[in-house]
C-alpha cells in the first residue's frame, strides 16, 4: 500500500497541479517507435497464427479475436510500462524520481495492469463488432497480418502516450473509465441475467469471465486509487506550499483517506460477497463511511478551495444520505443503492480534481 506520505524532496520538487502540458517532440517519436515496433511484430505474429490455425473465426472463444486480445495486453503493458518509467524526466513529472522505489513500483505496476486490461477489453470488443459486420468471415493470411499489426500499433501507441503524459487529472480519468467499463463488461456478459434483482456483486460470484472481470476491476481499480493518492498528495502540498491551502495536513489527510477507500475497494473484489460476506459488506461499507467522512471534513481539511467546490460537495453529501434513506425505507432495492453510492464517489472525485487544477490556475494568473 502506497505510503500517502512523500518525503521532504518531493515536497519541494512539487508542481501546481496544472493541465499536463502537450505531448513533446521525444514522447511522440518515441510513441511511434513503439507503435511500428508492435506493428512489425504483429504483422509476424498475424502471419503465423493464420497459418497454425487457418479459418479462425473473428470473435468469440478460441478466434482471432482473442488472440489479439491477449497480444494486445502483452505489447500494452510493455509500452505502458517503458513510458511511464521514462516520463519520471518530463517536465512537470520531476516530483516522482524523489518517490521510494517501491512506491514508484507499485504506482507503475497499477498504471500497466489497468492500461492492459483496457487494451484487452478494447480488443475484444472491436472484433465482437466486426464480427457483427462480416458475419462467417474467417481470417486469411493477409487480412491476419494487417489486422493484428493496426491493432497492436493502436495498443503500443495509445498506451504509451497515456502513461508518458500522466497527471492527477488524466489519472482520475483514467480511474473513472476504467472502473465503468469494467463493470459495464461485467454486466453484458453475466451468465444470468437476473443477477440485478440480488445485488450489485452478485457479479463477482459465477465463477465465469464475467466474474472475473468484475473482481479484477474492483482490486486493479483498489490499486490504482492508492496511486492516485499519491498524485493528490503532491498537488495539495504544493497548494499548502504556496499558502492557496491553510491547512497543513490537507496532504496527508486526503491522501490516506484514498489509500484506505482503495484497499477496500480492492478487498471487495478479493474477498466476493460468496466466499466471505462479513469481509465483503465491512470492505464495501467501510469505503462509503470513509467517503461519508471526507465529504463532511471537506471544508475544514480543504480549507482554501474555492466557495463553489464546497457547495458542490455539499451536494454530494445530501445525494449520499438521501440515498440511504430512499433504501432503508425500500424506495429502491440493494443493487440501484450500490450502483449510486459508486457513482458518488467517483464522480466526486472527478469534480475535486477539476476544482484542484481550477484552484493553482486562479491562483497563479
Amino acid at each position: 500500500m502506497p505510503d500517502p506520505l512523500a518525503p521532504a524532496a518531493a515536497s519541494r520538487a512539487a508542481v501546481s497541479p496544472t493541465p499536463a502540458p502537450a505531448p513533446s517532440l521525444r514522447v511522440v517519436n518515441e510513441a511511434l517507435t513503439a507503435g511500428l515496433a508492435a506493428a512489425a511484430v504483429g504483422v509476424l505474429l498475424g502471419l503465423v497464427i493464420s497459418a497454425v490455425w487457418p479459418g479462425l473465426p473473428l470473435s468469440g472463444t478460441g478466434s482471432f479475436g482473442s488472440a489479439s486480445a491477449l497480444a494486445a495486453g502483452v505489447i500494452a503493458a510493455a509500452s505502458t510500462g517503458t513510458g511511464y518509467w521514462r516520463s519520471r524526466h518530463s517536465p512537470g513529472q520531476e516530483w516522482r524520481l524523489a518517490l521510494p522505489r517501491w512506491k514508484f513500483t507499485i504506482n507503475a505496476v497499477s498504471v500497466v495492469i489497468v492500461h492492459t486490461i483496457l487494451a484487452i477489453l478494447a480488443t475484444i470488443a472491436l472484433y465482437y463488432i466486426l464480427s457483427q459486420g462480416f458475419i462467417g468471415l474467417t481470417m486469411e493470411p493477409f487480412w491476419a497480418a494487417l489486422l493484428m499489426a493496426v491493432n497492436l500499433f493502436l495498443a503500443a501507441h495509445l498506451s504509451y502516450m497515456s502513461a508518458s503524459r500522466m497527471t492527477t487529472q488524466r489519472m482520475s480519468t483514467l480511474l473513472v473509465s476504467f472502473i465503468g467499463i469494467g463493470a459495464l463488461t461485467s454486466t453484458i456478459t453475466a451468465p444470468e441475467a437476473d443477477w440485478w434483482t440480488y445485488h450489485f456483486s452478485q457479479l463477482g460470484t459465477f465463477d465465469t469471465l464475467s466474474s472475473w472481470i468484475f473482481n479484477g476491476t474492483l482490486i486493479a481499480g483498489g490499486l490504482l486509487v492508492t496511486t492516485f493518492a499519491v498524485y493528490v498528495a503532491n498537488d495539495l502540498r504544493a497548494l499548502v506550499d504556496r499558502g492557496i491551502l491553510t491547512n497543513a495536513h490537507a496532504p496527508r489527510t486526503v491522501s490516506t483517506v484514498f489509500v484506505v477507500m482503495g484497499v477496500m475497494l480492492a478487498f471487495v473484489g478479493i474477498v466476493p460477497v460468496d466466499v466471505n460476506l462479513v469481509v465483503h459488506n465491512l470492505s464495501a461499507t467501510g469505503m462509503a463511511v470513509v467517503f461519508l467522512g471526507l465529504l463532511i471534513a471537506a471544508p475544514r481539511v480543504l480549507r482554501g478551495m474555492p466557495r463553489t467546490f464546497f457547495i458542490t460537495t455539499w451536494g454530494f453529501l445530501a445525494a449520499l444520505v438521501i440515498s440511504v434513506v430512499l433504501f432503508v425505507v425500500g424506495y429502491f432495492g440493494l443493487t440501484a443503492f450500490e450502483i449510486i453510492v459508486f457513482s458518488l464517489v467517483f464522480a466526486w472525485i472527478a469534480v475535486f480534481i477539476r476544482f484542484l487544477g481550477l484552484t493553482a490556475q486562479q491562483e497563479s494568473v
